[in-house]
């Protein structure tokens, strides 16, 4: 049991969960703050190498991600990287701020090192968070998770994530479409076949109309994936409660619009074999999450004949759940309540445990192991 485990979460977990995450978020931003603590941290959490990691035009140090929902403003953005996380999805960000639900809507779930939450989209708009990270060099690939705000109805879904969209494109690395929450009324409407491809499409052309327009002064390098030769990199997270046939229509709106991934999955409604009792509302993270997430994920990696990449996200605690994800048919992989349960080492943890997996199974590369439970 590491040192976070044994005297800091004890703590931690002694106050409310939103009151010890954001107390998390100021430590990072303190403790982290300077260019020679992150230099520090960085070497200190080191994992080992993966060797070249190339997804969708974009180069990774390693696969492991912290998940949108951790850093919802993108204020701790270096400080994560330098935790060893290989990129940090930021958001999810909405064009008008909002204050979220009421409060308490985040619940810890200890005996299934789960969370359980509602928060719905709390967040200081997209504008001010660009704003914020147009100021930083950020030291991973940066990707931005966008949304819709509460008080928009379906109808006009597409201008306010066009709006979110337009911003963000400046300094995203790549974005990433939100329409799998289940605290925001209505927001999974969004996921159905006829709304996810208008949506989608609509973002495609907008994004093709700024690409042809941008000088790519902040990209890491010229992604050549997506849409268009110069265009964004355009994912689209999806929920783990979708049916085979929405799960096979969603590949199929994807590969016809030459999305760049889908992220497989958002937060479930699902209470099924949880050890606490609990009735609350909201999307439960961690550990209960990780099969119901794997076996989107195989679906995703045989309808798409593995040539979508996949990013999985859901129930990652270890090296080994994150070499199940890999297996399953994800390229990169990202967490954010194992992050919670498990402490600083976290990323280094999983990354060089999975890296000793690969060496142990006989892979040569992160990239062979990638499927390997479902070839096709």
């Amino acid at each position: 049991m590491s040192f976070y485990q044994k005297l800091i979460r004890p703590i931690l977990f002694q106050v409310s969960p939103e009151t010890a995450h954001e107390l998390g978020i100021e430590a990072l931003k303190i403790g982290l703050g300077s260019k020679t603590a992150q230099n520090y941290a960085a070497q200190k959490f080191a994992s080992e190498s993966f060797g070249e990691i190339k997804r969708f035009g974009l180069k990774f140090k390693n696969p492991l991600g912290i998940a949108a929902g951790f850093d919802k403003n993108g204020v701790v953005v270096n400080q994560l990287a330098a935790l060893g996380f290989g990129f940090v999805e930021i958001g999810t960000v909405t064009f008008n701020p909002q204050k979220g639900n009421n409060k308490p809507r985040l619940y810890r779930l200890p005996d299934d090192k789960a969370l359980i939450n509602r928060l719905g989209f709390n967040n200081e708009g997209t504008r001010k968070v660009v704003e914020r990270l147009r100021k930083i060099q950020p030291n991973c690939v940066l990707g931005v998770n966008i949304g819709k705000n509460k008080d928009v109805p379906n109808e006009a879904a597409i201008e306010n994530y066009l709006a979110s969209f337009d911003l963000a494109f400046e300094v995203a690395d790549y974005i990433a479409v939100n329409v799998s929450s289940p605290n925001t009324p209505d927001l999974r409407e969004l996921q159905k076949a006829e709304n996810l491809e208008e949506l989608l499409g609509a973002l495609q052309e907008r994004n093709k109309v700024l690409s042809s327009d941008s000088s790519w002064s902040n990209a890491k390098e010229k992604p050549t994936k997506a849409g268009t030769q110069n265009s964004k990199p355009l994912l689209v997270k999806i929920a783990p409660d979708l049916s085979e046939a929405e799960i096979e229509a969603i590949v199929d709106i994807c590969c016809r619009l030459n999305l760049a991934g889908i992220i497989a999955t958002n937060t479930t409604l699902s209470r099924e074999n949880l050890k606490t009792k609990i009735d609350e509302n909201g999307g439960l993270s961690g550990e209960p999450l990780r099969e119901k997430s794997n076996k989107v994920i195989s679906k995703i990696y045989r309808y798409s004949k593995g040539k979508m990449p996949l990013i999985g996200v859901g129930g990652i605690s270890d090296a080994e759940d994150a070499f199940e994800k890999i297996a399953a048919g994800a390229c990169l992989i990202q967490s954010y309540t194992g992050f919670v349960y498990q402490g600083l080492t976290f990323a280094r943890d999983v990354n060089c445990g999975l890296a000793k997996i690969l060496q142990r199974k006989g892979f040569q590369s992160l990239d062979e192991a990638v499927g390997s439970n479902c070839r096709i």
